[in-house]
């Protein structure tokens, strides 16, 4: 029984794995200067273009001139070719997200040992950047709806 419950779970996660693989591409379409606002509440996020391997990005949130929080983020192609994003909230040591699934216009990011949080997503519906993060089982979800900026 237990093997039978274990190549289930093989054979459900295995299109997952499959697309994790090291003809992974960088998320190119991420690229740019983003923001959103919400009455006083407003989000940044940067990208740079994909370049050597890697995206460089940084983001800010506040409320009115205030800066609530910040960070340092990239994505990095990593020696075996795999995709993994880094994050860095306030400086801090970097907390890696192996990449878990990509198609043509999304990416996500998943590290179920991370307490908050454990799900990183991007994708793009026409001009907009979207973003989500949440615990792996989707729960806690915060969502962005980013626009390229000064639009």
């Amino acid at each position: 029984m237990k093997k039978a419950i274990g190549l289930a779970l093989l054979l459900w996660a295995a299109p997952i794995i499959a697309q994790a693989d090291a003809s992974a591409s960088l998320p190119g379409w991420m690229a740019g200067a983003w923001e959103q606002n919400d009455g006083s509440s407003w989000a940044d996020e940067f990208w740079s273009p994909s370049r050597g391997g890697m995206m460089i990005g940084s983001a800010r949130t506040g409320f009115g001139p205030e800066l609530q929080t910040w960070e340092h983020t990239r994505i990095e192609r990593k020696a075996d070719g795999r995709l993994s994003f880094y994050a860095m909230p306030k400086g801090a040591k970097p907390t890696e997200f192996p990449m878990v699934l990509q198609t043509e216009d999304s990416i996500e990011f998943a590290n179920a040992a991370h307490d908050f949080p454990q799900r990183i997503r991007y994708w793009r519906e026409g001009n907009l950047l979207m973003a989500e993060i949440s615990k792996m089982d989707g729960s806690d979800k915060v969502r962005w709806n980013f626009r390229p900026m000064g639009q």
